[in-house]
């Protein structure tokens, strides 16, 4: 989709979580690496509804 939005206060996209230097590494990221980024984003799903401003 390429519309990544970084939320200041997390340094994570609102949409899929991953920060600016996961997304930025992510089209030449080996299949390890990715799937250590796909590994984080649970905890990271459930940290951003916490910060006042997301929804």
């Amino acid at each position: 989709m390429n519309v990544c939005v970084i939320d200041e206060r997390s340094g994570y996209c609102r949409g899929c979580k991953r920060t600016l230097d996961e997304v930025v590494a992510w089209p030449r990221a080996s299949d390890a690496e990715r799937q250590a980024i796909l590994d984080a984003l649970p905890a990271r799903v459930t940290y951003l509804p916490l910060l006042p401003g997301n929804s």
